[in-house]
């Protein structure tokens, strides 16, 4: 009789630890995406100060600088992880071809603000760039302890979802940036 009691006490000991730590691991993503969400939303709040900035001195990149307004006002409506991430690749690339395209304005280049911003930009995609390794190491965490026996069986009852990881979705985020100055 003692021995089933002790039995029954454990089991409902070790449910209560994989329940909790599915609980710890599903906040640490939560955390981890907001912690991307930060830094994303800085860099958005930096871009109209870089856009005032490069305007006078860039005047036939307008095409650029109108995306990246663009991106920026749909940061406001993505929800999802998926819709952030793409929008986030996007910003990159055009971000790239900002930078990629004031190395052809020695002007801009010596700007006080432009530098100054540059630097601003920078540190926070540094940011960004952490905090997307360590939500996807969350992510990677937080799934594989839903995949993995006896924590499955938990996870399946008390319904715990995998979370998607922060990627790169097209090509064009993952190649540079080419910029053709004789157009």
């Amino acid at each position: 009789m003692w021995i089933i009691l002790i039995i029954i006490v454990v089991l409902i000991i070790a449910i209560i630890g994989m329940y909790n730590n599915l609980v710890r691991l599903r906040q640490k993503v939560k955390n981890s995406w907001s912690q991307i969400d930060v830094q994303l939303q800085r860099r958005f709040d930096l871009i109209p100060n870089l856009v005032e900035t490069v305007k006078g001195y860039m005047k036939h990149e307008n095409e650029v600088l109108t995306k990246v307004t663009e991106l920026r006002t749909s940061w406001a409506n993505a929800g999802t992880v998926a819709e952030k991430a793409e929008l986030d690749n996007q910003l990159s690339g055009a971000l790239k071809t900002i930078m990629a395209v004031s190395e052809n304005y020695p002007d801009l280049k010596a700007n006080q603000n432009f530098s100054e911003l540059q630097q601003e930009l920078q540190n926070t995609e540094n940011k960004i760039s952490f905090s997307r390794q360590f939500y996807n190491d969350s992510v990677t965490m937080y799934n594989t302890k839903l995949e993995v026996f006896p924590s499955n069986i938990i996870a399946s009852m008390f319904h715990f979802t995998s979370e998607e990881l922060f990627k790169t979705e097209s090509q064009e985020a993952r190649q540079n940036v080419k910029v053709d100055f004789n157009k």
